[in-house]
């Protein structure tokens, strides 16, 4: 992990213009020995530009107050007017970091003009190698502690800057605590294994991971609106997979379509079958006992088929003949004789017994065939 830490300085100020130069350029140390944490502090171009693009991702600017008190107020419960604003910064190879577009307030222009204040003292984060980190805000002063360069007047703020403030002052400062912030590869390795990447990833293909985990939060909206509770998200996730779980269908209690739909196949095929049996049944039994007669067998058959049931009411309400019924044949002549009643078909026997012929004179009278 990187610890980062928090100074003040003070550098003369040249005049009361826009322009005001805040870091000297290159590695510098106070004359008392300071910074004890590193060597030197140190600022070159590179992180300038982190600077000055933190300056630019700002939605505020930065303020220049009197002897600190912004950071002293939360003590002494005194106000912390503004001597001026600014926010542009800008990096002037091999001179130092300005501020270019300073806004004096009336008051301070008058205090400075009558050289009542002489100094600025901008606040700092740096980290254990001395790197300026992040510039915080500046204040009037007039008890610089230590030298740089030519111009400029250097007093460090931190726990050790007893004579540069007052006791509530130097308080201030020394309750702020490190500002501890995780290595980049360790941050890096933490979000590979977050976004389930492989070791090899490397930052660009987690920045991309990351920007579609932004998409998918956001609706598409991008950052503006992905400003989504994750672990919220995650519990509300987690409890709609439950709730769909609870409602999935019990395969111990349901079957399969494809089973039901082979059942049903398997029931009509059993009931065809029995309809089949039944009419075969109520057919034969009715031809026996007279209730049809042996040419009304093939309609008998096809009402059977297509309804059983009005198949069965016909047959229970026909009044059988008992000329059909009541031979040893089923109705039908003895296959050995061809004489007299014999030699007459089922419906010619009926037709005598409805007219009440003798079988025999009935079928003399009939022409040969």
């Amino acid at each position: 992990m990187a610890i980062f830490f928090i100074a003040a300085l003070s550098a003369q100020i040249q005049s009361t213009g826009s322009t005001l130069k805040l870091l000297p350029a290159g590695e510098f140390r106070a004359r008392d020995g300071r910074p004890t944490q590193c060597a030197a502090w140190r600022l070159d171009a590179a992180g300038a530009e982190r600077l000055i693009a933190a300056a630019s991702a700002r939605q505020t600017r930065y303020v220049i107050d009197y002897e600190h008190q912004t950071l002293n107020s939360a003590t002494n419960g005194q106000p912390a007017p503004a001597a001026a604003w600014f926010k542009t910064l800008e990096w002037r190879e091999g001179d130092g970091l300005y501020a270019t577009d300073v806004k004096w307030t009336a008051r301070a222009s008058l205090m400075l003009d009558a050289d009542e204040y002489a100094y600025i003292s901008p606040v700092f984060a740096f980290d254990k190698a001395g790197n300026v980190t992040a510039l915080l805000n500046a204040a009037l002063t007039n008890d610089p502690a230590l030298d740089c360069l030519d111009e400029v007047q250097l007093t460090a703020a931190c726990s050790a800057a007893m004579h540069a403030f007052d006791s509530a002052a130097v308080a201030a400062l020394s309750t702020v605590p490190p500002i501890e912030v995780p290595n980049m590869e360790e941050l890096l390795e933490q979000l590979r294994w977050l976004l389930n990447m492989p070791v090899g990833a490397t930052a660009g293909d987690v920045t991309a991971q990351l920007k579609k985990l932004i998409e998918s939060l956001s609706g598409g909206q991008g950052v503006a609106a992905a400003s989504a509770n994750l672990p919220a998200l995650l519990d509300a996730q987690r409890s709609q997979i439950a709730t769909l779980t609870a409602n999935q269908a019990d395969p111990a209690r349901f079957v399969p379509i494809a089973v039901m739909t082979d059942l049903r196949t398997q029931l009509d095929a059993a009931n065809a079958k029995l309809a089949g049996n039944e009419v075969e049944e109520l057919v034969t039994a009715a031809l026996k006992n007279g209730r049809l007669l042996p040419a009304q067998e093939g309609w008998a058959r096809d009402l059977g088929k297509s309804n059983v049931a009005a198949l069965r009411q016909f047959i229970s309400t026909a009044q059988p003949i008992q000329a059909l019924g009541g031979t040893q044949t089923g109705g039908n002549p003895p296959a050995d004789d061809r004489t007299g009643a014999a030699a007459l078909s089922v419906e010619e026997l009926a037709v005598c017994k409805a007219l009440g012929l003798d079988p025999a004179t009935y079928k003399t009278s009939q022409p040969a065939a």
